[in-house]
C-alpha cells in the first residue's frame, strides 16, 4: 500500500486539476498531451526496462493501433470503443511479424534495424491511399459514452488519465516482479 500511496495522491491531484476556477483550457490540452505520451513512454519501459529489448520504431506500432481504430470507425462505422481489441490485434500481429526479422540482429544492428523499420514503415503509411496519404484520415468519431460525446479536451481528459494510472498499475506490478 505504502508503494501505491504516490500513485494515489497523484490521482486525486490530477482528478482535481480540470475543476479548479481559472485553469486555462492550454493546460488541459497540454495534460491531455502529456498522458498519452506517458502511455507511449510506459511501453518503451516495458520493452527497454523489463524486456532488455532496444527499440527505435516503437512509435510504429501505435501508429498501426491508432490507423486501425480511424479504418474501422470510418470506413465501417464500429465504435472506437470496439476497435481497442482489433487495434491490440494488429499492432500485435504486426509487432510478432516485424520480430521475426529484427530480433535476430544483435550489437548495434538491432537498433539499426529498428531504425530502419520505423522510417520504412512512416513512408509506406504515407503512401497508402486507404490510410490518407500524407493527409491521414480524417471524420473519425470522437469517444463516446452513450449520448455523451468526448469532444473537447476536458471531456477526454479523465479517460486519458484513467488509462494513464492503469497502465501505471500494471507496469509497476510488471517491474516489481521483474525485480525479484
Amino acid at each position: 500500500m505504502t508503494q501505491r500511496l504516490p500513485l494515489i495522491i497523484f490521482a486525486l491531484v490530477q482528478a482535481v486539476i480540470p475543476l479548479l476556477p481559472g485553469i486555462p483550457p492550454f493546460w488541459i490540452v497540454l495534460l491531455d498531451n502529456i498522458g498519452l505520451a506517458a502511455l507511449v513512454a510506459m511501453g518503451l519501459v516495458l520493452l527497454t526496462g523489463v524486456g532488455g529489448l532496444t527499440s527505435f520504431g516503437q512509435a510504429a506500432f501505435c501508429g498501426f493501433g491508432a490507423y486501425t481504430t480511424a479504418v474501422l470507425t470510418t470506413a465501417y462505422g464500429v465504435s472506437p470503443w470496439l476497435t481497442l481489441p482489433a487495434s491490440l490485434l494488429v499492432s500485435g500481429i504486426a509487432a510478432v511479424l516485424l520480430g521475426l526479422v529484427t530480433v535476430r540482429l544483435s550489437g548495434h544492428y538491432l537498433p539499426l534495424g529498428t531504425i530502419a523499420w520505423g522510417i520504412g514503415l512512416f513512408y509506406l503509411f504515407s503512401k497508402l491511399e486507404f490510410l490518407g496519404r500524407n493527409d491521414g484520415i480524417s471524420g473519425i468519431p470522437p469517444l463516446s459514452i452513450g449520448s455523451f460525446k468526448m469532444l473537447s479536451p476536458d471531456t477526454i481528459y479523465y479517460a486519458i488519465w484513467v488509462a494513464v494510472l492503469l497502465a501505471a498499475l500494471l507496469t509497476m506490478n510488471t517491474m516489481v516482479s521483474s525485480w525479484l
